[in-house]
């Protein structure tokens, strides 16, 4: 069991052929995940960098298996996890089994993960929530998931919905010492993705 490199994390992604939402939603939430592991790091905090900019990158692969595959039975986010788990990097499966912003809805999840997550596990759980297909602020997320989901919560949960949001985004920037407006993407999804997929292109034409 290993944290994937980025090679071959944008290369297990590739073998799945996302589509070109999916990547730019992907590739977002993985480069802003990895700036604030680097801002966190640079303030001498220890943080495992590789596994943030890894598991953020394939945090949503469990939308992209085929029927049939067992992942599928789990709820999104923990299908994801038992997809990594399944292949080997079990160490990234904690990160992103508790991600969607559908956890936060429920209380004893709620209280599990606020207890129990780690740094890496809330970076990437606040970057899936400032990253659309872009870098967006958390306010405008939100506004986009409710014009997508009406009705999906009533105004109670909205509510602690929100809050517990706005005391993740609270953690995460105290600790990589930035105000949620400063918060940047790092670049490196994008050339990983594209070397990968020229690493496979080269392998179907060698075979």
């Amino acid at each position: 069991m290993t944290v994937p490199s980025r090679t071959e994390a944008a290369s297990l992604l590739a073998s799945l052929d996302p589509p070109a939402w999916f990547l730019a939603h992907a590739c977002a939430v993985a480069d802003v995940a990895a700036w604030l592991a680097s801002r966190v790091a640079a303030r001498g905090i220890a943080i495992d960098r590789g596994a943030v900019e890894t598991a953020a990158l394939l945090h949503d692969v469990d939308k992209l298996l085929l029927p049939g595959d067992p992942a599928l039975v789990l709820p999104h986010g923990r299908g994801s996890a038992a997809w990594l788990t399944r292949h080997g990097h079990e160490e990234l499966a904690h990160l992103v089994a508790d991600h969607p912003v559908t956890r936060l809805a429920d209380d004893a999840t709620y209280r599990r993960w606020s207890a129990f997550a780690s740094r890496e596990g809330r970076i990437v759980a606040y970057a899936d929530k400032r990253a659309g297909q872009r870098l967006e602020s958390m306010a405008a997320r939100f506004a986009s998931w409710e014009r997508r989901y009406p009705g999906g919560w009533d105004a109670r949960a909205r509510a602690t919905v929100r809050a517990r949001a706005a005391r993740l985004e609270a953690e995460v920037c105290r600790a990589a010492g930035v105000r949620p407006e400063d918060v940047r993407r790092l670049p490196w999804s994008r050339a990983a993705i594209r070397e990968a997929v020229a690493a496979r292109s080269q392998q179907g034409s060698a075979a």
